[in-house]
């Protein structure tokens, strides 16, 4: 019970700081985007404050030695829920993200993830979807930004397998056009932060970076590799959170993505 009044209070609380948050932005919408940039972290750190003291949910990252020193490299991530999206700025700092076309057009919202210079792609085209993916990733290897892309393409149930929302090609044109190193990105937010709940549990995400896929691999491998990485560590995450949390265990996740493969092979 206690859980259910957390969650609605910090619904009542998100939805009403990102409302303000839309209005105080309007004055600055033709600011630069350092401006943007800045605001989006104050509002990313107020949401984690609400996610900490309200809901008691944290976060940890492990494997950031996988991260490259200096330099642009591409970001493979699981998408669980909207709550990594919020941790892609204290992460990343200034990434750039592939994301739909629709988003930026929400009325002020949308003008604002303009401002920070996004990837924007249009999920009902494909040959389209495809050329705003190299060209802005080309575009972001010239800025030296960190590029995240979500591999399957949309925020994907815990307990959905690779045959419900299998990974796509994008990745693999842009890893082939801009000769940059993959950084696969597993984590459990899911468990905590279901996709489109309202339900919020207590609890620590945890985001785990896994070794680099190195440029100049043949695209199948690449491919194996990512998938197996991401779903597997994924998994893994999953169940030493259920593990350590009786709360979490009815929920349902698929098998060992490892013994899937091993039992189809």
């Amino acid at each position: 019970m206690i859980i259910w009044v957390r969650a609605f209070i910090f619904n009542i609380l998100f939805y009403g700081l990102s409302a303000l948050m839309c209005l105080a932005i309007i004055p600055l919408i033709f600011a630069g985007r350092k401006t943007s940039l800045l605001i989006s972290h104050i509002f990313n750190g107020m949401v984690y404050k609400l996610e900490k003291n309200v809901l008691r949910l944290d976060y940890e990252v492990r494997g950031k030695e996988y991260l490259p020193k200096e330099g642009p490299y591409i970001v493979a991530a699981k998408h669980q829920s909207a709550y990594e999206t919020m941790k892609l700025h204290p992460l990343f700092y200034d990434p750039a993200i592939i994301l739909k076309q629709e988003l930026t057009r929400i009325p002020i919202w949308g003008k604002f993830l303009m401002k920070l210079d996004m990837i924007a792609i249009n999920r009902q085209n494909r040959e389209e979807a495809m050329s705003s993916i190299v060209d802005g990733a080309l575009r972001m290897k010239a800025q030296k930004r960190p590029i995240i892309i979500f591999p399957q393409g949309t925020r994907v149930r815990i307990d959905a397998t690779t045959k419900e929302k299998p990974y796509k090609g994008g990745i693999i044109k842009m890893y082939n056009a801009t000769d940059l190193p993959i950084i696969p990105l597993a984590m459990n937010s899911g468990l905590y932060w279901g996709r489109n709940s309202f339900l919020k549990r207590p609890g620590k995400v945890i985001f785990e970076f896994l070794p680099p896929i190195e440029p100049g691999l043949p695209e199948k491998k690449v491919m194996q590799a990512l998938e197996e990485r991401i779903e597997s560590t994924s998994i893994r995450l999953m169940n030493e959170a259920k593990e350590n949390d009786p709360g979490l265990q009815h929920l349902k996740t698929p098998i060992d993505y490892t013994n899937e493969v091993q039992v189809n092979a």
